[in-house]
């Protein structure tokens, strides 16, 4: 049986690379890594890897056991297996769901070299990050003379897989390792797309009551998916093409549409959701004020497509709405409000930025800073905090005691360097949301 290693075995790698690999033709296994908690693994092992996906739209909910996985890491209790499962031969290729802050990149995209677990991967053989696993352990496959591999990227950053290879060629460069990256491993960028909403105990407990397979870790999920990967690998890979997924020369315009649409409104709810009140993707979308900014904020993005980007957007857009309508599916808004000072700087930031160098307006571009802002200011008053790896900045940033246009002009800079300017503060400080009811 040949393996796929993930490094990143959340929910939604659960829902959506885990699926493909299980239907794929030949006889592939998952060995999965958990690079920060025990949880997942000792869940899963309790049911000999085995976990039910439920795959639900308003026609009902389908139920799937999955068997695909054979094994979990968790890498803070043994980063030398983790390494070692990099460089093993019977290691086919690397598929990777870290969240964006996973990479460990500054706001140019390039590695972070400030960042303090970066710097202790630098200096220590036991890494801390995904690049320092990555590195170390092409290391250990040059050693061991094994075959080259592809490692497949599918977190939500624009150019993915070339970032991490940057990223993972600068580490080299700056620890003494001697790897032919080029000659090793392949990193093609790829986009994919599948909501899929944490794990609660009611949906457990669902899946104890409706499904015949396991109950714990249980993933829920929507039928809709899509899997884009750049055609650039190396080695053996699974035939994902034959369930669905497309391979194709260029990735660019499918992430773009994709991170500028989708994933850029879905941060404007889950800010302007929570402010007026909602929980869930389907209640704010259900809400005219947020659905309003959600068209607007969409139409915004489109002016900004090109090429094949732009094929299809109108029936693009409407789909999207569908998706978010979903009943079946309690897709929590503070979820995917996590780390919103990272994924405004890829989803909504570029809109604005290249709206501005064309004399555009953006009114909902700004709408969505100042509900993160307004929303995150919330939070910290009462005391909930903010879940995002620029917290204690963030925090200070929005101290009760300053200015409005202070507050949002340290925020916006987080995002990116460019949005410091009067100009672009003021259009945020107007666009703040109506009190909520």
């Amino acid at each position: 049986m040949t393996t796929v290693l993930h490094l990143g075995l959340g929910n939604f790698h659960r829902a959506h690379q885990a699926w493909y690999t299980a239907h794929a033709p030949g006889t592939w296994s998952i060995l999965g890594v958990s690079l920060r908690s025990a949880s997942v693994r000792d869940a899963l092992a309790a049911q000999g890897w085995r976990y039910t996906l439920a795959i639900k739209d308003h026609r009902g909910a389908h139920y799937e056991t999955l068997g695909v996985l054979r094994g979990v890491l968790v890498a803070p209790e043994s980063p030398e297996a983790v390494l070692d499962a990099v460089a093993a031969v019977d290691t086919a290729c690397v598929t990777i769901t870290v969240t964006e802050k996973g990479y460990t990149l500054d706001a140019e995209g390039e590695l972070d070299t400030q960042h303090p677990d970066v710097q202790h991967d630098l200096q220590n053989a036991s890494p801390r990050t995904l690049v320092g696993y990555l590195a170390r352990g092409l290391a250990r496959r040059v050693a061991q003379r094994a075959p080259a591999i592809t490692v497949f990227s599918c977190d939500n950053l624009p150019g993915n897989g070339r970032k991490l290879q940057r990223a993972v060629a600068r580490f080299c460069a700056l620890a003494g390792i001697e790897v032919p990256l080029a000659s090793i491993a392949a990193f093609p960028d790829s986009m994919v797309d599948r909501i899929t909403p944490a794990t609660t105990p009611a949906l457990e407990a669902e899946c104890e009551a409706q499904a015949s397979g396991p109950s714990r870790a249980a993933v829920e999920t929507e039928r809709f998916s899509e899997w884009v990967i750049e055609r650039r690998t190396v080695g053996t890979v699974p035939d994902w093409g034959a369930v669905g997924v497309q391979w194709v020369d260029d990735v660019a315009p499918f992430e773009q549409r994709k991170l500028r649409l989708l994933n850029g409104t879905h941060t404007l709810m889950a800010h302007l959701g929570r402010w007026r009140g909602h929980t869930y993707v389907h209640e704010a979308i259900a809400d005219p004020v947020v659905e309003a900014a959600v068209d607007d904020l969409m139409a915004e993005a489109v002016d900004t497509l090109v090429g094949t980007a732009a094929d299809g957007v109108v029936a693009y857009c409407s789909a999207l709405k569908t998706r978010y309508a979903n009943p079946a599916l309690r897709h929590a808004l503070a979820q995917i409000a996590v780390d919103s000072s990272i994924k405004l700087g890829v989803r909504v930031a570029p809109v604005l930025l290249e709206r501005a160098a064309r004399g555009l307006p953006s009114p909902a571009c700004y709408r969505a800073l100042a509900a993160w802002v307004a929303q995150s200011a919330a939070d910290i008053a009462q005391g909930v905090g903010v879940a995002d790896p620029a917290r204690s900045t963030l925090q200070a940033a929005l101290d009760a005691g300053r200015s409005r246009n202070d507050q949002v002009r340290a925020a916006v800079s987080l995002v990116a360097s460019a949005l410091d300017t009067e100009a672009h503060v003021d259009n945020v400080v107007s666009a703040w949301p109506a009190p909520p009811t």
